[in-house]
């Protein structure tokens, strides 16, 4: 229970620490906006060499970054973060000279760049990436052991992006469209798993060992993973909405009976998503599950798990109610992301309510379609109690400032409460899958995204995502009964806040439109007993 407590804390606690400081400086913008040096070309494919020195901790490789110029232009932005350096550019096999400033390497193009051509820049890396403190959340690389005490290496960088350890375009609004191809080399007795499909594995000449992973797809920068252990693999077919799916699985050796059994929720989570939010995004790179020295995320095609093969967060309920402890918590958000995050990204790390929000509420989809919708409705309401409610969800564009942590619970709870206002599961579900059609594998802004919704259910819901996703405030339902009358009212509310709400007359459905203004509603009788659907994330008083 103490972990569940410390993951909470984290998650309320440490994320909003970005909101404190209001006053960002130009390394912010330089990673967090798409600047002059960034829009003139679209990234087209990663290719990745990386030697992984275990021992001193250290990375080396080249990237071969392929786009296509959309304008002319002779100065491209890379991204590497120290400690990490740039030893060698090349375009063309010529040298070029660049202009460092933070994270931001401006390189000087000697070859025209024509509109519509592809063009290739080839960029040799090194040094000692930065060690994650707290993984996932503090980002960077895991360097431990595992308890046969051979090494077990990772990284893991949501928090702090690609460009902590690998030249790239580090900014999520554009992402590889041909996506990536990663050849890992490390100690000989080691595997070494990334996202995609595993290609090929040879031995080297110097004892080492390099495996080729290969993806189609394109994939957000974050989400590009390695992990180095002594892995156990074994497989199984899904038959899903597009077909046969591959599920590989990649554990510690000694814990391959474990995974057996706890990973048999894999397809559970499959069946319940796909019948959610429509197919999984990525069948042709496959769906891997990989044990990681830390709790776990979710990369792409390869999600990683670390919840020691037990139900809950780590075997505590964040919900308090049960409920949470029916499913893996890792399996199952973790692979929510696939579909959102990983296939719909949000254009601007501010919107990443988008991720969590609708993947935090995927664990509660889960429960409704394998227990039932009472499992769902009281696990969600367990746990958005611990909603903090002290910045909005929604942060700052274009300095790489992400929103409130409450962009899970209460962002879940917002999407619970508009499921509600819909009041029909069926054309919800249509909703999510719409959204997962019309944006597979695109990157989205929170203003597009509540537009579409808006569109597709035919409701003005413009208050509604300002009240929720741009301001602190729970909405008030105030209500008196006096006289054979009900006297009722929004208050603690935005501007154009107006929703329908669910209310019970003597256990009659009633619905009610609050507006700021007191409004009255005639009674049978005297005396009667009143409540509002409390799956509406809205307070009461009277």
């Amino acid at each position: 229970m103490k972990k569940v407590i410390a993951f909470i804390i984290l998650i309320f606690l440490l994320l909003p620490i970005e909101l404190v400081a209001q006053k960002f400086q130009r390394k912010d913008s330089l990673i967090g906006s798409i600047t002059k040096e960034r829009v003139w070309w679209d990234l087209l494919h990663y290719d990745i060499e990386v030697k992984v020195d275990i021992d001193n901790k250290s990375i080396s490789g080249t990237n071969v970054i392929q786009y296509r110029v959309i304008d002319a232009s002779s100065v491209i932005q890379i991204d590497l973060q120290s400690p990490m350096k740039i030893s060698i550019i090349r375009q063309d096999g010529e040298f070029l000279a660049y202009k460092r400033e933070h994270s931001a390497y401006f390189i000087k193009l000697k070859k025209d760049q024509q509109p519509g051509s592809i063009q290739e820049l080839s960029i040799e890396f090194e040094g000692v990436p930065r060690e994650a403190q707290n993984p996932p959340w503090d980002g960077g690389f895991v360097w431990k052991r595992d308890e046969n005490q051979k090494p077990f290496v990772a990284n893991a960088n949501q928090s702090i992006g690609s460009s902590s350890w690998l030249p790239s375009k580090d900014i999520p609004y554009d992402e590889p469209d041909h996506g990536m191809d990663m050849q890992i080399t490390s100690k000989g007795d080691l595997k070494s798993v990334s996202n995609g499909r595993l290609i090929d594995s040879k031995l080297n000449k110097d004892g080492t060992t390099t495996y080729h992973w290969k993806v189609t797809n394109p994939i957000n920068g974050y989400g590009i993973n390695m992990n180095i252990g002594d892995y156990t693999h074994f497989s199984e077919i899904y038959k899903g909405k597009n077909g046969p799916l591959d599920l590989d699985y990649y554990v510690l050796s000694y814990n391959i009976d474990k995974a057996k059994e706890q990973f048999k929720q894999v397809p559970k989570m499959l069946e319940a998503f796909e019948y959610w939010f429509g197919p999984y995004p990525f069948y042709e790179d496959g769906y891997k599950l990989v044990e990681a020295p830390y709790l776990g995320m979710e990369h792409q095609s390869s999600v990683t798990y670390g919840n020691g093969y037990q139900n809950g967060y780590l075997g505590g309920d964040l919900s308090d109610t049960g409920n949470g402890l029916k499913f893996d918590f890792i399996i199952i958000h973790e692979s929510g992301h696939e579909w959102f995050a990983n296939s719909i990204t949000n254009y601007d790390v501010a919107d990443m309510w988008i991720h969590e929000s609708f993947t935090t509420y995927s664990e509660v989809l889960y429960l409704d379609y394998h227990f039932g919708t009472a499992s769902g409705n009281s696990y969600l309401k367990g746990y958005r109690s611990r909603t903090m409610n002290t910045s909005p969800i929604i942060g700052t564009y274009e300095v790489n400032q992400r929103g409130s942590g409450d962009m899970y619970i209460k962002g879940a709870a917002m999407i619970h409460t508009l499921r509600q206002i819909i009041n029909d599961d069926e054309q919800f579900r249509a909703l999510l899958r719409a959204i997962n059609k019309e944006y597979f594998h695109q990157t989205v802004s929170s203003q597009q995204l509540e537009n579409y919704i808006m569109e597709q259910t035919g409701l003005e819901l413009k208050g509604f995502f300002d009240q929720y996703l741009r301001s602190t405030k729970i909405p008030l339902f105030q209500h008196k009964i006096k006289n054979g009358t009900l006297s009722y009212r929004f208050k603690n509310i935005v501007n154009d806040f107006k929703i329908p709400v669910r209310t019970f007359i003597d256990g009659k459905e009633v619905w009610l439109n609050p507006t700021k203004k007191w409004q009255k509603y005639p009674l049978i009788k005297k005396e009667v007993k009143f409540s509002l659907d409390d799956n509406f994330y809205i307070n009461v008083s009277n």
